[in-house]
């Protein structure tokens, strides 16, 4: 499908388009193999939109008479998801889109958002590619304030001691999905700049400001992750060291238990040697006064323990 922006905007067809006026496309792969040549692009950026990308990864490519974009779009709500796969063919007059993955059946609704949002009115290429850039990153900042109140909560769930055992797993998947955010904003930022230098001239000077704006915002969006990335660092420090004080105090416990009840392996071995002459043996009350020995022994070492508040 393709647009124009005259005085409305038109739908056209490919051989209605006209190249003086600023036209914007959607197309998936096999559509963009069939009309490639129209427009004069390169078999090889057809190719490239074919061609299986690393999630991270963004290629640009300037030519003289477009610039390609291959642009892997993350969810920031499930940041560990399936992600998007767009291309892009920027000319003169010309933005193509081309729909080269949508696992969760989203990018055609990217783009009509897009287009919902776009007047006829001092409409520039610039702006509008800019456009389709920002609602790529439209909302994200409220999500990024959602994974901080997350942070937040499980740094009370730490303090409360209510962390379970599932709790380390929670802390990797999120530093996991930050750091994919991270790399989405990066190459957000790669192609923003890239496209402000203008090497090959299609966009007019003016309008390069769209450009710097955007990513200004990318910017920012990537030291919020990257706070949030440091928030989880200490996060996962605070959770060892609670761990660590756990066992400590275990421990402890354990030590003075076996510091209480020591003397008593004193008191067995003692009269478990087999001496003839021992006078407790033959004596009356000799088994209860090993007894009450022992109790007193033990007593007096807790609440001695208890006074130095080792306990």
């Amino acid at each position: 499908m393709f647009y124009q922006f005259d005085d409305d905007v038109v739908s056209v067809s490919t051989d209605e388009l006209n190249d003086n006026i600023l036209t914007i496309g959607y197309v998936n792969i096999q559509e963009l193999s069939d009309i490639y040549r129209r427009f004069d692009f390169f078999l090889q950026s057809v190719e490239k939109c074919k061609e299986k990308s690393s999630f991270f990864s963004s290629d640009i490519e300037v030519y003289d008479r477009y610039c390609f974009v291959k642009l892997n779009v993350v969810n920031v709500s499930d940041a560990d998801g399936l992600g998007n796969c767009f291309a892009l063919f920027i000319k003169k007059n010309l933005l193509l889109i081309v729909n080269v993955l949508d696992q969760c059946c989203s990018n055609r609704d990217i783009f009509m958002r897009v287009m919902s949002k776009i007047s006829c009115e001092n409409i520039t290429l610039e702006k509008l590619v800019c456009s389709f850039f920002e609602e790529l990153i439209s909302g994200d900042n409220k999500k990024l304030e959602g994974a901080e109140f997350e942070i937040n909560s499980l740094e009370e769930t730490v303090l409360k001691n209510k962390a379970d055992k599932n709790f380390n797993m929670k802390l990797l998947n999120m530093k996991k999905e930050l750091l994919t955010l991270r790399g989405y904003y990066e190459q957000l930022i790669d192609i923003s700049e890239a496209l402000r230098e203008n090497e090959n001239e299609i966009f007019e000077e003016q309008g390069l400001k769209a450009f710097h704006i955007f990513t200004d915002k990318a910017v920012r969006l990537k030291e919020n992750v990257d706070l949030l990335r440091d928030s989880v660092v200490h996060l996962w420090d605070a959770y060892q060291a609670y761990l660590n004080m756990r066992l400590n105090q275990s421990m402890k416990v354990f030590t003075l238990m076996t510091t209480i009840f020591f003397p008593l392996t004193v008191i067995v071995g003692w009269y478990g040697m087999n001496f003839e002459f021992m006078p407790e043996l033959h004596w009356r009350y000799g088994y209860l006064y090993v007894i009450v020995f022992s109790v007193l022994v033990v007593a007096v070492l807790y609440f001695w323990f208890k006074k130095k508040k080792w306990l």
